[in-house]
């Protein structure tokens, strides 16, 4: 019996195809669907009927999130308990880990982890597992319709037994390609999208480009169809002619892939990775890939590529926008209070005893009488920064993961706009309103900051200033000399 543990966009049509190979499959799905499939009767149910004999499920396509004629588990450990080969769709590391862990597999199974969650994820599991348990890595390269039609390029990577156990099942969703031991599949499929994704962030920058020269985007589309760029551009021009187009790959995952992929060779991905991240708190993380073309954060800024003064005072002291990362951070007080409307100070400002205070372009406004940072001497203080979106919204509401990736985000834009990296910082504070959530933080945060730790202390507090917030993150840097040029005056 095979278990298939999420029913994602991907998840759903490969599901359907092991069901339709006759497999016995049972699924689950870590966000129950409104409208589950029931109890298998037909095809892939726990009796075995083979296919074709009058008892499948009949009547209208099924819905997302539906896999007519497998067993559906109330749990993850209900999925695996019994299956030869549990195969994992998931959104990302932390979410294979935590369930995965949850729900161990049992002696003798094999894990094939389809998701793109990079080789060190690939290493971690591998220590999580029992030694047993065997496991292969197998992320795929292909989008909705190819996973439905079974034409998916397969990435593998594990030893030759573990691969010749999974071989056959995996050919079902396409073409397999062994690429070597445990983690080749995985390191092949970052590369592959350190190419692809960024790709296509470049044309939708050419295009915002081309319409500030007035260059028509069809005709634009036109010119590099004849180009080694065509088959980009083709799969871009539905999007930039149509409007939106149906979510095939989300932005999102996108920007998640790239950050998986970081590496400070990937100097072209990160940049991608910064619209892309821009773009995904604009509102369009869930939207294909392919509406990077309309992203607002795209618009030129009027004075994007100017160079710096040295007037402490100036707007120009920061950095031209890198993200539109919609979120304000509560910085101060935690117990609450009114943290609305208060005034924001536009760029470096410097107080009398020479602190500058520092609200970058690169993240949203404050949201109460505080700055994001304050630079005095060679130390900048970030103030703790929250998962909210521009309008007030809690991004990610419920999800620690997505939230610490936000908060990441935010640190990282603020400290790049004094000269800093993860790498300068010298203390962290974070705070949670459950500790059962540290576990997704800290696997966000090994991936964020990949240099010797700092000095850190984790609390668990009751609550934060606003509903919904799962964490908070506040951090000191020292800054590198003249980041910006000579030293600003007071």
């Amino acid at each position: 019996m095979i278990a298939f543990l999420g029913l994602g966009h991907m998840g759903t049509p490969m599901a359907r195809r092991l069901v339709q190979a006759g497999h016995q499959v049972t699924v689950w799905n870590r966000t129950p669907h409104p409208n589950p499939p029931m109890p298998a009767t037909g095809a892939a149910s726990t009796t075995g009927t083979p296919p074709g004999t009058g008892t499948e499920a009949t009547g209208p396509a099924p819905g997302p999130g539906v896999v007519p004629g497998a067993r559906v588990a109330g749990t993850a450990a209900e999925a695996v308990a019994g299956a030869e080969l549990v195969i994992t769709m998931l959104r990302d590391p932390a979410a294979v880990e935590e369930v995965l862990t949850s729900a161990t597999p049992r002696p003798g199974s094999l894990v094939v982890e389809m998701s793109t969650i990079g080789p060190d994820a690939v290493s971690r599991l591998r220590s999580l597992l029992p030694a047993e348990v065997g496991l292969v890595d197998a992320p795929v390269l292909g989008s909705v319709q190819p996973a439905a039609d079974g034409t998916l390029t397969i990435l593998a990577g594990g030893s030759g037994t573990d691969l010749a156990r999974c071989r056959d099942v995996l050919a079902v969703f396409g073409t397999v390609r062994e690429l070597g031991p445990l983690g080749a599949g995985a390191a092949m499929k970052l590369a592959v999208m350190s190419a692809l994704v960024p790709a296509q962030v470049l044309i939708a920058e050419t295009l915002a480009y081309a319409d500030t020269q007035g260059v028509d985007r069809a005709a634009l589309l036109d010119v590099l169809a004849g180009t080694p760029l065509g088959p980009l551009a083709g799969r871009l021009r539905p999007a930039v002619l149509e409007g939106p187009q149906e979510t095939r790959y989300a932005l999102g995952l996108a920007a998640k892939d790239l950050t998986l992929a970081a590496h400070p060779a990937q100097t072209l991905a990160a940049a991608a990775r910064t619209r892309l991240t821009e773009a995904e708190h604009a509102g369009l993380a869930t939207a294909d890939l392919t509406a990077i073309t309309t992203s607002p954060t795209l618009t030129p800024s009027p004075t994007a590529g100017t160079v710096p003064t040295t007037d402490a005072t100036s707007p120009a002291l920061t950095a031209a926008p890198t993200s539109a990362a919609p979120a304000t951070s509560p910085g101060g007080d935690r117990q609450g209070g009114d943290r609305q409307g208060g005034d924001r100070q536009e760029g470096a400002v410097p107080n009398r005893a020479g602190a500058v205070k520092l609200n970058p372009d690169s993240v949203p406004p404050p949201a109460g009488a505080y700055s994001h940072a304050v630079r005095a001497g060679d130390l900048l203080f970030v103030s703790g920064q929250a998962a909210l979106g521009k309008n007030g919204e809690v991004i990610g509401e419920g999800d620690i993961v997505r939230q610490s990736e936000c908060v990441m985000d935010y640190l990282e834009h603020i400290l790049a706009d004094q000269g800093c990296t993860f790498e300068d910082v010298v203390t962290i504070r974070t705070f949670l309103t459950d500790m059962a959530d540290l576990p997704g933080y800290a696997a966000v945060r090994r991936r964020r900051i990949t240099c010797t730790p700092p000095s850190s202390t984790t609390v668990e507090v009751p609550h934060l200033f606003r509903p919904g917030l799962l964490i908070e993150v506040e951090a000191v840097a020292t800054i590198p000399p003249h980041p910006h040029g000579p030293t600003p005056t007071t």
